[in-house]
């Protein structure tokens, strides 16, 4: 495909856009800022949406933006959802209660916030359930109980700011990949006109339904393995790498 044809750069936030200090580098953003006036950028990311918008005015990105897994898409100029897909009621019941018996931390995110124990729940409109600071093998474990599980997706998502895991529930079919295909429609482009970068397993299906694919070097072996371009670790401003070396040659001069 002619370079001339990539329409929309989706980015994962953590682990790729920024690095263990939760920030973006002044050199990342300098990067997207040259991106962003080639093409569309929207931020998708396993974060709620007050995570997304916060960094998408940062970078000031008007292009609607991907929370929650994929769960969500935001206006971020007005900071509301304009798409969603819950999990429904009775499921979302069973996992949060799940989750207060094995004494894990969640945020359970609904269109209008988050709920985070169980005492703050009002109603049962949750769209993404996020397990978190789990160690790698109980994150393991609640993927092996609910694969296979009608109804529901289970991904594991790695936390660089701690070193530990979270493990993002949402509806069936909803993920990352889906959220930018329904994007892609709402902007008249083919998914081949995308170009996506990624760090962590919640972004493999994004990876494999892109144009164009982009792995940080810490990412697991499966993104890795699909990439067309391995960028350094977001410690090491990777993603700003990527963009000055294989996106911007792309898009600029058409090679």
């Amino acid at each position: 495909m002619s370079s001339a044809s990539y329409k929309l750069f989706l980015v994962d936030l953590d682990g790729t856009l920024i690095g263990s200090d939760s920030k973006i580098s002044p050199r990342v953003s300098r990067a997207v800022a040259r991106v962003r006036g080639i093409l569309h950028v929207a931020i998708a990311t396993g974060r709620e949406r007050a995570d997304v918008i916060r960094f998408a005015r940062e970078l000031g990105l008007s292009t609607p933006q991907l929370s929650d897994g994929g769960a969500m898409i935001l206006d971020p100029l007005v900071g509301t959802a304009i798409w969603s897909s819950p999990l429904g009621p009775a499921r979302a019941r069973e996992i949060i209660d799940r989750l207060g018996g094995l004494e894990v931390p969640f945020i359970a995110t609904h269109p209008q916030g988050t709920f985070t124990s169980i005492a703050e729940i009002t109603h049962w409109d949750v769209i993404r359930i996020s397990a978190l600071d789990l160690d790698q093998r109980m994150a393991d474990q609640l993927i092996a109980d609910y694969e296979g599980e009608p109804g529901v997706d289970a991904v594991k998502a790695y936390l660089p700011y701690n070193g530990l895991w979270a493990v993002d529930f949402t509806r069936s079919g909803v993920n990352k990949a889906a959220a930018a295909r329904t994007l892609a429609e709402m902007m008249g482009v083919e998914t081949s006109q995308l170009i996506a970068a990624g760090d962590s397993y919640n972004d493999l299906p994004l990876l494999q339904a892109c144009g164009l694919r982009i792995a940080m070097a810490d990412a697991p072996d499966e993104l890795k393995a699909i990439a067309d371009f391995i960028a350094p670790t977001a410690d090491e401003d990777g993603l700003a790498i990527a963009i000055e070396e294989f996106v911007l040659p792309r898009l600029e001069k058409g090679g």
